[in-house]
């Protein structure tokens, strides 16, 4: 499946993880799947892989119809059709969701209404690892805000700044992370021009 939706967009998703919830988009990659959707959830994720060893994230590929609905839907005849065809044209499920969910869901031909309407609603992916740290697009860690001063300089270190993803968050991915570091950034060196000023004074 991985092979042949690499790169697909699945959209109109809602995942669910440990409290948390999000309504991005997600794409499929040769490994797994990444984007929006996911970065959300990706802290949380990776507290429970380190603590217990694994996690399995809730996927809803139906967020807008109701679980009942789509048992109704699903409970129509559907004669000579395939499962997959009967799932494209009652609840308009694109390929993409549909290979999800005959690879997670482990379905098959005679799936009862009420289990694929459940499958729909709540799939089960399970998370065995997230990508290394070269292929990520944020990371935590960095310099504690107990080490800086007011204006982002490094208190022992005078005269050194620091910003965005140099700093000891969990920053939000998307426009978020941006603008975090873009506003840091600014502090800083307003900081900068601040401690510059004042050693000439001195």
């Amino acid at each position: 499946m991985q092979a042949e939706f690499a790169g697909a967009p699945v959209k109109n998703v809602a995942m669910r993880f440990g409290g948390q919830s999000s309504r991005e988009e997600f794409v499929i990659t040769p490994r797994g799947m990444e984007s929006g959707a996911v970065f959300t959830l990706s802290l949380s994720v990776r507290d429970a892989l380190e603590r217990v060893g694994e996690a399995t994230i809730q996927l809803d590929l139906l967020p807008d119809i109701s679980a009942e609905d789509v048992r109704h839907r699903l409970s129509r005849p559907r004669g000579k059709q395939s499962l997959s065809n009967h799932l494209r044209k009652t609840l308009n499920l694109s390929g993409v969701k549909r290979a999800l969910l005959f690879e997670l869901g482990g379905l098959e031909a005679a799936e009862a209404p009420d289990r694929l309407a459940h499958l729909i609603k709540d799939l089960p992916v399970p998370v065995f690892g997230l990508f290394p740290m070269d292929e990520a697009i944020s990371t935590d860690g960095g310099i504690s805000f107990e080490a800086l001063d007011d204006h982002f300089m490094l208190k022992h270190r005078p005269g050194q700044f620091v910003a965005g993803e140099m700093l000891d968050w969990d920053a939000p991915t998307g426009g978020y992370l941006l603008t975090a570091c873009l506003a840091t950034g600014r502090a800083a060196g307003r900081g900068a021009v601040r401690w510059l000023n004042n050693a000439e004074n001195t």
